[in-house]
């Protein structure tokens, strides 16, 4: 048989350019027909609705952070933001904002619902070459998973800032150390450990 013509080859830069779109419609087909980006659990209105012994909750029953109109933080959003600075900030960067080696924090957090949260936190997760490891039995962190998920849900929102809070509520009876002779882990942990 004989060849007709010879095969037609395209200028390497228009090939690219070709390439790409080709790529891209592909994708925008697959995010369409799979409906869409869906995220694990979405973070929800981190709007308080409820209280209880000093720690408020959302509409969902997961803890939330409030925030006065003078600045003063609750509770457990000051004590996250203790936690997270002794525990977390090493990797994640301080206020939550990320470093060079682990995510930003008060971006996963945007999307990222309690229960996701705890579960990372508590089994840890690999992603590729990042390695979150497992916190849950590290009584630093895993009894005041709350409080860090609350500090870094204000972050989020941005209700609170880069800096400590300046006027914290009270420490709530319910966040109270035990009194002596000291025990552990302390009451509020004995379900984590």
């Amino acid at each position: 048989m004989e060849q007709l013509h010879a095969p037609v080859r395209l200028s390497p830069k228009f090939e690219d350019k070709l390439l790409r779109k080709v790529w891209l419609a592909g994708a925008a087909i697959i995010v369409v027909v799979s409906g869409g980006i869906a995220f694990a659990e979405n973070a929800g209105d981190a709007a308080a609705v409820k209280s209880e012994d000093g720690k408020y909750f959302d509409k969902e029953g997961n803890p939330t952070f409030k925030v006065a109109a003078d600045g003063t933080v609750d509770w457990y959003t000051y004590s996250g933001y203790r936690r997270y600075h002794s525990e977390c900030h090493v990797c994640h960067g301080p206020d939550g904002m990320g470093s060079t080696y682990a995510p930003a924090l008060m971006d996963s957090l945007k999307t990222m619902g309690y229960g996701d949260f705890v579960g990372v936190v508590a089994s840890g997760r690999t992603n590729g070459n990042s390695v979150m490891p497992a916190l849950g039995d590290n009584p630093n962190v895993a009894c005041y998973m709350d409080d860090i998920y609350i500090y870094l849900r204000a972050r989020a929102n941005d209700a609170i800032g880069r800096v400590r809070p300046a006027k914290k509520e009270d420490k709530p009876m319910a966040a109270a150390a035990p009194a002596a002779p000291a025990e552990f882990p302390p009451p509020r942990c004995q379900l984590l450990l």
